[in-house]
Order: structure tokens, then sequence, then C-alpha cells
């Protein structure tokens, strides 16, 4: 019996265990990433471990949620605040095929797109992977979604995952790992795979990951990191647990209505819906490739002038892209504001939008609060969806806007021929182990040490101090 791709990244991987579903198996980390929110307890605990360099090929320090400094020192990559977000900045420059990654943020598994096996965990697992040791998970089951024909107009790959939340709600990936296959693969290049493979989170999935190809290749070589690829694929007799098959010629412009990423429904259905606020950014669809289309659709035209619109790039090189080809300055003539690379407005730091008003976004989750107030109104949609929305004032399907202003072309999803200076060892703002500035580790007057206790028994009782109704969010807690 043949190996699907998820089982060979695991095999070759293996520290513990059989791969055998349901069973737990112990795997070896290439990769960690860690961020400023959950970042600090990581560290702490890898502090405890008594070791001063990781142990993993590569671990890398994002400060991109509440953009705090962190000090220099364990050997690990250091991105400043402001240099995006950690899944952005990360697959732009570490994430490579074949290669296993481990991150304190639930969204890691975004580089899945380019056949990366990432997983989001736990800060004391993190830490653990940093110091050498396995990784222990249940053998999740590898479930096949299919990928048949090719979008057409107006839909793109955020509308493929809203579609599947639809179909499969926000637990229909729970204990599974995701693997996209199909003649449909080879139709999406590796930004709009990467959204796919971010939002598997709202799926409940350990993990998403796509076969690598022509288009990975491409997309590597333009980052010059060329020699990273390794052409990955299940064997054709691989046997999955389940199997989905999505038409993407099917595939229409889809939202995501308040409050939950899988209340889907075609745009038409809410057609009519006055918009106060639109976002286009975050590790979704934050990429020089998702904001372009936006960019095109704004050309000639400005924003409705009740509708505030925002840009905040998932990458300060996304950024610079933009800048350097001038669509900085057209957006913001056409009205549109532009934020700094950061998680920002997807986790309620600014951009908050207005009492009980209505905010379309290009995030992930629209969890009831999650902006930053309680009785907020977010949508979820593509950028296109949202650019629609941003010049008509209103929720409107992009193919009925077009129709109605007969020069309006959908932009299509356009790669950029080579990516800007300024990336990896040359980027000022992403500061490799060797160039640290200070290895002095200073903490803040709330850091303290992890206290390290003895190690607990066989069986735990005691008094229950939380008891919670269903479809209970992290952000409701």
């Amino acid at each position: 019996m043949g190996q699907t791709l998820t089982e060979k990244i695991l095999d070759d991987h293996l520290a513990e265990g059989e791969i055998e579903t349901g069973e737990e198996i112990g795997i070896d980390i290439d990769q960690v990433l860690t961020q400023d929110t959950t970042g600090t307890f990581v560290w702490l605990q890898f502090e405890a471990l008594g070791l001063d360099e990781v142990q993993t090929e590569l671990a890398a320090q994002y400060c991109d949620h509440q953009t705090y400094q962190f000090d220099f020192k364990n050997t690990a990559y250091f991105s400043r605040p402001g240099n995006g977000i950690c899944h952005n900045v990360h697959k732009e420059n570490f994430a490579a095929p074949g290669k296993t990654l481990l991150g304190s943020d639930s969204h890691t598994p975004t580089p899945g797109g380019l056949g990366q096996l990432a997983i989001g965990a736990g800060g004391i697992d993190i830490s653990v992977a940093m110091g050498g040791g396995a990784y222990y998970i249940e053998m999740p089951e590898v479930v096949e979604v299919r990928l048949e024909g090719e979008l057409g107009e107006w839909a793109t790959a955020k509308d493929v995952i809203l579609h599947l939340l639809q179909e499969l709600s926000v637990k229909g990936g729970v204990g599974k790992v995701l693997e996209y296959t199909g003649p449909g693969v080879e139709t999406l290049s590796v930004p709009e795979r990467t959204t796919i493979t971010n939002m598997g989170t709202e799926l409940g999935a350990t993990s998403s990951i796509f076969p690598t190809d022509e288009r990975t290749e491409e997309w590597l070589s333009q980052f010059d990191r060329e020699e990273e690829y390794v052409e990955l694929s299940p064997d054709e007799d691989a046997e999955y647990a389940d199997r989905i098959t999505v038409d993407l010629s099917e595939i229409e412009p889809l939202i995501a209505c308040p409050s939950m990423p899988d209340n889907v429904v075609p745009v038409r259905e809410v057609a009519g819906t006055d918009v106060e606020q639109v976002i286009i950014g975050s590790c979704t669809n934050g990429a020089y490739e998702d904001v372009l289309p936006a960019a095109k659709m704004l050309e000639g035209r400005t924003t409705d002038r009740k509708t505030e619109m925002i840009v905040a790039p998932g990458s300060k090189q996304a950024s610079e892209m933009l800048a350097r080809e001038g669509w900085t300055a057209e957006m913001m003539a056409a009205g549109v504001n532009f934020s700094e690379a950061t998680c920002g407005a997807c986790i309620g730091i600014g951009h908050v939008p207005a009492s009980d008003s209505v905010s379309l976004r290009t995030f992930n989750r629209n969890f009831e609060g999650r902006s930053g107030i309680e009785d907020d109104n977010v949508y979820l949609c593509s950028p296109e969806v949202a650019t629609a929305a941003a010049i008509a004032g209103e929720i409107v399907d992009p193919r009925d806007l077009a129709d109605e202003l007969g020069d309006l072309e959908d932009p299509g999803f356009e790669m950029a021929d080579k990516y800007s200076p300024g990336m990896g060892e040359d980027d000022p703002d992403l500061i490799a182990p060797d160039e640290a500035v200070d290895d002095e580790l200073i903490k803040g007057p709330n850091i303290g040490d992890v206290p390290l206790r003895d190690p607990l028994g066989a069986e735990l009782s005691g008094p229950a101090l939380l008891k919670m109704a269903d479809n209970i969010t992290t952000d409701h807690i």
C-alpha cells in the first residue's frame, strides 16, 4: 500500500511509534516559530530547560501581535516589530517543502501550501522541540481533498476554503490532515494555496498540505530559494481515510456572515447590506498577490464616501512591492488608508469598527467581539468582494458590480516576476542569530522565571473551575 504525502513526511521524521491512525507518534521537528503573545512563555520554558541554544535546524521569533520588543538570545532569528506577520514572513524566508514546522500560533499550517507539514501547538511543546525533543501527537486521519476544474471569473482561493467551511463546518477537520490533490492543484499558485491551508485551522484541522510542483519551484525562485525545492507527492495507490471532491469551476463568490467562519452564504444572498468598513490583509490574504487585485479594481475609481477602506499587508515585503510599483500611491488617492504589517485589526488592536456597524474583512476569523468591540458585525470574504463593497458602499457580488459599471474587469491572480531586494539575510528587520546586537537577556517587571515543581501524579482530582456551553471560542474565554 502506498503512502499519502503526509505519511511520507511523518515517516521521514518519525522518532517513536508507528504511522497508524489513532496511535501516538513522536516526530522530529525541523523548524519552530513563535510570536510575541505566546512566545514569552515559550522562551521562559526553554530557559527553564537549562539550554543556551536551540537544537532545531531553525527557530524564529516574530513580533507581530502586540509588537512588543524581544531581546536577542538562544540562536533564534528575530523579526522586528512591523516586519510582518509570522506566517507571511516565515513563508517568504524559511518555509521549505518536506520540512516539519511547529509553531505557537493556530495558523502555523499556512506553509502547507508549499509542501511543508506545519502544526500549531502549545508553548511547552515548542520549548521541548527547540530543546531537541520530539513532538508527540495522535496520528491524525489523512483526508484527500481532490480539486478538479479551474476557478472561474471573480472566484478565488478564499472562496474555495469558505466553500469547505460551508460544507464541513468549523468541526469538520478535527483530528485530520487535509491533503489536497487532483488536477485543480496546478491551477493554483502558492499564495492561493496558502490562503487555503491557512484557514484549514478554521475547519479544526491538525494541518493542511499541498503537493509540490512547478508552481512551488517558481515561487521559491522568486525569493532566490529555488535550491530548497523538493518534489513531493502522494503515491498513486495511497489510501485516505476519506475523500472530498471540489469542482473549482462551480465555486462562486462567498462570504462568511457574523459571527462564525462557517456561517457561509453566496455574496448575493446578503447583497445590499450597508458597509462602514473594509479591511484587506492578515495572514490569510495579506500577500502582495492578494492586495494587487484590489489595487487594479480601484484604478480610476474612489471608495464610497461612507465606507472606510484599509489595507494592512501581511509583510513589509508586500508593502515594499506595492510601493515600488506605484500601487500604494494610487490606492491612497482612491481613498485607501494603509496600516503597518502586523496582526493588528485581526485581534482587535487598531481599526476597531464602530458599534453595531458592518465590517468586511479578508481575515480568517469573525468570532463575536474579536474585532475589539462586543457588538460587531464582521464578515469574511475575498479581497475582490471586499473591494467591490468599498466601491459600492454595500455588499455586492463583484460580478454584479462589473455588470453595473460596465468597465470593471476581473483582475485575476497575478504573480510578481521577482520580489524586491531586502529579503532574508539582507533584510535589516530580520536578524540572524550571528547578527544579534545584544545577547544580554533583559526581562520586564512582569516577567518571572518558570516555577519548577514536582512531576504530576498519574491521576488528578479537584473541583471544576469553568464549565462552558457549545461553540465557545478562545476569544470568548
